[in-house]
């Protein structure tokens, strides 16, 4: 019982009727947050405070605003931050006003059956529940606003994760060559576009994200180490990549001819972040012309991981670079290396020579 700080902030806990307790002073100073919680303390014990939650009266929207302000904004990467408020902007125009204490299972199921009349996969109705499982969590947990999460009581969609696409050696050839090929924006030359083929290699070479290629900065990339770090990945966190020698020399190369006002390694013609959708646009028009069906640019990092199982690198290491949380999603390359799981199935030899051999030593005692 009593006062705690958190991020500067000075919050109370107690118990009351059996349950724990915990709220924001909202107050900075502590003896402030003393009055806000000795008032409280008047209140509860005249029986006039903790009745309700305290975010009884507020809305859905009110609740996924302040996820999105308080949690969201501080942790994630810009381009998730892009994804989700595009959700929560949706998710307003379905339950309107809807107070977060009338938001019921069967509410939520309408949602869901919604997102699939809209054809979204299975993977991004899963991203919707997540966000709101978290939200309602949070609000539960730390703000205090309700008691129940009704987002639990509803199933996730199961997600056919089966994508198992990457490049030969050939496809790769017709790839690369079709970027150099294709023509500029400006006008109806065919001047060599190089700044598509020198995105698609750093792909094809490190593995990472397209916003991450496309965000990475010259102070990120430590050419004596040789390494490129991501800031901030697709989960918000940090991590090194280390760089083989083929790229190594694309970047000392562009190093060569970088301006002193081009932040990124890879910038438009301003010297800014080139636009994913121009990237995308491109890569489309490349495809056909270099004849490949069914391929994304995320592919690429597919191929990139692809390789590696191939060769039989150590799964740990791919995971590691590649930048999974759990290494089941690395996991699903194994089958390209069946090499990797000989060892468990040649140890039957060895048994079944021994067993010979302890035959024979039998026999011979017999004898």
């Amino acid at each position: 019982m009593g006062l705690f700080k958190r991020k500067s902030v000075w919050w109370f806990r107690f118990t009351y009727q059996g349950r724990q307790i915990r709220r924001s002073t909202e107050m900075t100073d502590k003896k402030l947050a003393e009055k806000v919680f000795h008032r409280l303390m008047y209140q509860v014990a005249e029986g006039k405070c903790l009745e309700s939650p305290e975010g009884e009266n507020k809305t859905l929207s009110d609740l996924l605003d302040k996820h999105f302000k308080e949690y969201s904004t501080p942790n994630k990467s810009l381009r998730s931050l892009q994804t989700e408020a595009g959700m929560i902007k949706e998710m307003k125009r379905f339950f309107g006003d809807t107070l977060v204490k009338d938001v019921t299972p069967s509410l939520l199921a309408k949602y869901k059956s919604e997102c699939r009349e809209k054809k979204l996969s299975a993977a991004s109705i899963n991203y919707r529940r997540t966000l709101l499982n978290h939200a309602f969590k949070l609000a539960i947990r730390e703000w205090e606003w309700l008691r129940n999460n009704p987002v639990e009581k509803i199933s996730r969609e199961r997600v056919r994760n089966e994508r198992d696409r990457w490049l030969t050696l050939e496809e790769e050839k017709r790839l690369l060559k079709a970027c150099v090929l294709f023509p500029t924006l400006k006008g109806n030359t065919t001047e060599p576009r190089y700044w598509v083929q020198e995105i698609v290699w750093f792909a094809l070479n490190t593995g990472m994200r397209q916003d991450e290629i496309l965000s990475l900065e010259w102070p990120n990339v430590d050419l004596f180490r040789k390494t490129a770090t991501v800031v901030r990945s697709k989960n918000g966190e940090k991590r090194t990549i280390p760089l083989n020698l083929r790229m190594m020399e694309l970047l000392k190369e562009k190093g060569k001819v970088r301006s002193i006002k081009n932040k990124f390694v890879f910038p438009n013609m301003e010297g800014n972040k080139i636009d994913a959708s121009k990237l995308l646009r491109a890569f489309r028009n490349i495809l056909k012309r270099a004849q490949l069906e069914d391929f994304r640019f995320h592919d690429l990092r597919h191929t990139f991981a692809t390789r590696l199982a191939q060769a039989g690198v150590d799964f740990y290491k791919i995971s590691k670079i590649l930048g999974h949380k759990d290494i089941r999603m690395t996991q699903r390359y194994s089958h390209h290396y069946p090499e990797s799981l000989r060892d468990g199935v040649e140890i039957l030899d060895k048994i079944s020579t021994n067993l010979a051999h302890l035959g024979s030593e039998e026999e011979a005692v017999s004898s």
